[in-house]
């Protein structure tokens, strides 16, 4: 079964969910509304969605019920997006102006806090506080791992331990929870929550990583932004700490590079070969297949229905992917 597959299985439920997000973004503020359905419109994978989705198969399933809540975490991911956008200054997302670049930094900042508003609400729709305190401690997770971002940027001397740490708060507690909060809006077995938390951590974890390689060997076109867009921002990923670790001379060569005022994509593509030459990619790859292996191992106990072989070939996808 290929990823498109699992897609196609999905695509009328998908296409609820879609609805509702749509649903719950049209503001009566003209202004809110358009910035709002700008993002929507600009597309994305909805991976938290199909994971709602999938994990729910695992009890009661109703998607009348589970698209309020795969709504709720996409919206989470999108407001978060687009306060992203603003605190790295970037221009593209997925192909499209960002928000913060179409309107302005004030504009994006409030639309993100609508957004995120807006999906308290659909979370409303759910009596369960096991639901909410899920969310709500994900949600605050994802402020902290921003801010720890802010904090490391142009931090040359950090620590794997530490990048580690933000990419679990930024990227894989959103994506376990999708798993977790799936089942358990369906009435799972604790068992089986745990096991689709722990399945979805690890395929966040190594979604990230996947990510931050991409950064290096994508294309513009692929990637809907310029590459190395991380590295111009100050942003501290995977390959860029093995890199520095086996060549310190590197470092040196990064931060002269940031100082520069008039930075030109040549200058870029030289540190970008650098760091791609130092095995720092292959590193990257190594550790995230070791995440892989650990969602696979989470899957294992958990019942042989169709959907169990959806989310495995989900993190293949993830493991494999190139943009």
């Amino acid at each position: 079964m290929k990823l498109a597959d699992v897609y196609m299985l999905m695509k009328t439920d998908m296409i609820k969910i879609e609805k509702e997000i749509e649903r719950s973004v049209k503001a009566d503020h003209p202004i809110l509304k358009e910035a709002s359905l700008h993002l929507l419109q600009a597309g994305g994978k909805r991976i938290r969605p199909i994971f709602v989705m999938l994990s729910g198969k695992f009890g009661d399933y109703n998607i009348d019920r589970l698209k309020h809540i795969a709504a709720a975490l996409e919206l989470i991911h999108m407001a978060s997006l687009v306060h992203d956008d603003v605190i790295d200054d970037a221009e593209l997302r997925r192909g499209k102006k960002t928000i913060k670049a179409k309107w302005d930094n004030r504009t994006a900042m409030f639309t993100g806090d609508y957004i995120f508003a807006k999906a308290v609400e659909q979370a409303s729709f759910f009596k369960d506080k096991d639901i909410h305190t899920v969310l709500s401690k994900s949600m605050a997770e994802i402020c902290v791992g921003e801010i720890e971002q802010i904090r490391d940027q142009y931090n040359w001397d950090q620590h794997l331990k530490t990048y580690l740490r933000r990419i679990k708060r930024k990227t894989a507690s959103l994506i376990a929870i999708s798993c977790q909060l799936g089942a358990l809006a369906a009435d799972a077995s604790r068992q089986d929550q745990l096991r689709l938390f722990r399945y979805g951590y690890n395929v966040g974890m190594s979604y990230q990583i996947i990510d931050d390689i991409l950064d290096f060997t994508g294309t513009e076109e692929e990637l809907g932004k310029p590459a190395g867009g991380d590295l111009l921002q100050g942003n501290v990923t995977l390959p860029v700490l093995y890199a520095m670790c086996e060549d310190e001379s590197l470092k040196h060569e990064i931060h002269q590079f940031l100082s520069t005022n008039e930075r030109e994509q040549q200058d870029i593509t030289s540190v970008l070969d650098r760091v791609k030459s130092s095995g720092g990619i292959e590193y990257a790859h190594s550790l995230s297949k070791r995440y892989l292996q650990k969602a696979y191992d989470a899957l294992e106990m958990l019942p042989d229905i169709p959907a169990k072989k959806s989310l495995h070939q989900i993190a293949k996808y993830i493991g494999g992917r190139n943009y």
